[in-house]
């Protein structure tokens, strides 16, 4: 009898653990790492203005994701009379803005730099460690 009763006791036991835990990985929660702070509530000067869309950002708040990258890398850094000076002779201003997007371009003229530059780069892969290439002798 003693030995029911225990068994009893220990099989309620683990019925009533094993359905406390049941899905403890399936809950929903809030994202620990979504959350953020809320900006203190400022009453503007001027009364006529519209109230924000419901669930808008903020103009002067931005999301999360903005305020860490100025964190991060912060703003625009003022540039030193020396860089100022280096970019002014490099020629800033004559530099075209979209010159990456038409370097790859195959209709994009290049400077030719010779027979060997191409052997060079056609040279076939080596089985051995030391990378050799020959060019022919002028």
């Amino acid at each position: 009898m003693r030995k029911l009763s225990t068994l009893i006791a220990v099989t309620a036991g683990a019925l009533l653990l094993a359905s406390c835990g049941g899905s403890l990985l399936s809950r929903d929660r809030p994202d620990e790492f979504a959350v953020q702070r809320q900006a203190p509530l400022v009453v503007p000067p001027d009364f006529a203005l519209t109230p924000p869309a419901p669930g808008a950002p903020r103009p002067a708040e931005g999301t999360a994701a903005q305020q860490a990258l100025e964190a991060l890398f912060g703003g625009p850094a003022p540039r030193s009379s020396t860089e100022t000076s280096v970019l002014e002779r490099a020629g800033r201003d004559r530099a075209s803005l979209g010159i990456r997007s038409s370097a790859g371009d195959p209709s994009t003229r290049v400077v030719d730099k010779g027979q060997a530059t191409q052997t060079i780069l056609s040279a076939p892969e080596a089985d051995t460690q030391t990378a050799s290439a020959q060019t022919p002798g002028r």
